[in-house]
């Protein structure tokens, strides 16, 4: 037996803790984590412009997938520090909890709270520059791998104020280290959105290049206005709410809109609180409040007695951000907020703003409340739809899907859902698979767009049905959970045609609208069977695109060789489905991520909303981008 002795126990000093644990610090060392490095310094630079003093933030990728970070802030300190006796520079840069947002007097706000941010970058860092600007002089320092290389130094004069930051992510740390473009021009984007004035350029110095300059004065308006471009506003005018208490400022901006679903983003010192929290939880309260209340002074309450929480939301577009001096997050990726005070604070501001707005503005609640009312309606349909989606006992009971071929496995975790396009296919893929732990779900035809439907037609949509009732998680904001997911890999299996490619979007739609955390949880993936079948005498190849197709052929130019283009999975026999688009150990399955949900949301509202002219203009930009056409 080993023995656990004083010895044994290891102190890692400074940033040695944050290369030792990395994902403590920024989340994971994957494409997450490393896109997080470039918010830490990025969000420096928001602080300053929150204090006043910045308005003008560029960002640059450079060709080796360095970063580099200017803004004309005030810059970081270089003098020398009371008690370290060091540069307050090299002391910001080297040490964890260091800076100036703990005291609230150099920064009243802030999105990088906890003072790990820029040091942790340099930790995770093959090497970092720092020059800043200050007082007309300009200081420079360099370090490798979070380590200083010299002391910093005074090279020279300037006119400028500011602080310049380029770092080169750690291969040593990091899976990948090559930055999406945009992933990044996303944050930018939002940032640029929810601090009104301020100008950020990213630009792409590999490849062709590009580059995105974000700068709206409208603010958080301007974002919903975004939100709305492709869309039939009902208020025709977004509804501002603004107001400061106890140093906690409220904005918010709304909308609602001609569709059925609910797009609500919501930011605490900038940083997009995925998960929501007090902020979301006290304006949803007053939301609902406020509406009943003037459904009851409009008389509407006739039709209707009380509107729910779903009634109120569906159609709305918002955007909810807080300005806090001491926040709470859930983690250092901060994706719930839980300042308990924030609550009452937003549901305040927003139950009298919000009155106010539409004592003022009468011709718009009325427009608002008859929208709620057709929903509230839809919903009690809803219910009874829903009913007949719920599992009942377990899914060998007789009322439940026939048409789903489940399997043996009873553990989520190792359990797949194949919904698979047509009989044909689906009588190919129930031979082909493994029963052991693959579930088929054959699909007859399209299902129903949900982007042009409500609740209660979604639900009455015998493929849709089978869908919610063969996952087992329900559906809808009470409804829904997670845990109950029957399969923790769910692959849409289409035919690589148009309508493959309709079927495939339909589902993705549906995914993206109603079981959002499916996607979140990364149970959503797509299959890709093979394009084509090659034939050369008694050898047989399978190519996935054109380009591969070619390669196998020329190899194969001595020998007759003969090609088929498959139009349908019902074309492959179960030992070929299985050989190319089944097996775990030889298919190909492309995860569904979300790295730009605003910008996702706008995708599918084109794609499959009602406008007709977005959606020409979209295939016209795009088409150039197409792999396949099936004609």
């Amino acid at each position: 037996m080993t023995s656990y002795k004083a010895d044994k126990i290891q102190v890692l000093e400074g940033l040695d803790a944050v290369r030792k644990r990395p994902a403590m610090y920024i989340g994971s060392t994957d494409i997450n984590g490393l896109h997080h490095l470039v918010y830490e310094v990025v969000d420096n630079s928001i602080d300053e412009a929150l204090a006043g003093f910045c308005d003008t933030i560029n960002v640059t990728i450079n060709k080796d997938n360095s970063v580099e970070v200017i803004d004309n802030g005030r810059g970081i300190p270089v003098d020398i520090h009371p008690v370290y006796k060091t540069s307050a520079l090299e002391i910001v840069l080297t040490k964890l909890h260091s800076g100036g947002k703990f005291d609230n007097q150099a920064y009243k706000v802030s999105g990088g709270l906890h003072g790990v941010g820029i040091s942790v970058v340099n930790a995770l860092s093959e090497y970092m520059e720092v020059e800043v600007y200050r007082d007309g002089r300009r200081y420079f320092q360099s370090y490798k791998r979070g380590v200083p290389t010299d002391k910093v130094k005074d090279i020279g004069e300037t006119k400028k104020t500011g602080t310049l930051v380029l770092f080169k992510p750690d291969s040593q740390i990091f899976e990948e280290t090559e930055f999406h473009f945009e992933t990044l021009s996303k944050r930018m984007r939002e940032l640029a959105f929810l601090n009104n004035g301020i100008k950020i350029t990213l630009t792409d110095l590999r490849g062709k290049g590009k580059e995105h300059t974000f700068y709206y004065k409208g603010g958080i308006v301007s974002f919903v206005q975004s939100l709305t471009e492709n869309r039939t506003s009902i208020t025709k005018k977004v509804i501002y709410l603004h107001d400061n208490r106890s140093n906690i400022d409220v904005e918010i901006a709304l909308d609602y809109i001609d569709t059925y679903t609910e797009t609500v983003f919501c930011y605490a010192n900038n940083i997009h609180t995925k998960e929501g929290g007090t902020h979301l939880i006290g304006f949803k309260s007053a939301l609902t409040r406020v509406l009943n209340d003037f459904l009851k002074r409009e008389g509407y309450d006739k039709k209707i007695p009380q509107l729910s929480g779903d009634d109120v939301r569906e159609g709305l577009v918002a955007i909810i951000s807080v300005k806090i001096p001491n926040p709470q997050f859930e983690g250092q990726t901060k994706m719930k907020l839980g300042n308990s005070e924030v609550k009452g604070i937003v549901e305040s501001i927003t139950n009298e703003h919000l009155t106010q707005f539409f004592e003022e503005n009468p011709q718009i609640v009325r427009k608002i409340l008859e929208k709620c009312i057709d929903t509230a309606r839809a919903r009690i349909a809803a219910k009874k739809a829903r009913d007949l989606t719920r599992r009942k006992n377990a899914l060998e009971n007789d009322s439940l899907p026939g048409k789903l071929a489940d399997c043996s496995e009873r553990d989520p975790a190792l359990c797949e859902l194949y919904l698979v396009e047509g009989d044909s296919a689906g009588g190919s893929a129930k031979q082909g698979r493994d029963r052991k732990f693959q579930a088929i779900l054959p699909l007859k035809g399209k299902i129903l767009n949900v982007e042009k439907s409500r609740l209660d037609k979604i639900l009455s949509n015998d493929e849709i049905k089978t869908i919610i009732t063969a996952l087992g998680t329900g559906i809808g904001e009470n409804e829904f959970d997670i845990t109950k997911c029957r399969y923790h890999k769910i692959i849409i299996m289409t035919d690589a045609d148009v309508d493959g490619s309709h079927i495939r979007t339909l589902l993705l739609t549906f995914f993206f609208r109603y079981m959002p955390e499916i996607i979140a949880n990364g149970y959503l993936y797509i299959a890709q069977p093979p394009l084509y079948n090659i034939k050369a005498g008694k050898e047989q190849y399978y190519a996935y695109s054109d380009e591969e197709r070619d390669a196998i052929v020329k190899n194969l130019d001595k020998s007759k060789v003969t090609i088929q283009r498959y139009k349908g999975l019902g074309e492959m026999n179960p030992e070929q489905l299985w050989e190319t688009t089944m097996d775990p150990e030889k298919r190909t399955l492309l995860q569904v991520t979300l790295e730009d949900e605003v910008e996702a949301d706008e995708v599918f509202s084109v794609l499959m909303g009602d406008a007709v002219e977005p959606r020409r203009k979209f295939i016209e930009e795009n088409a150039h981008m197409v792999e396949n056409l099936d004609l």
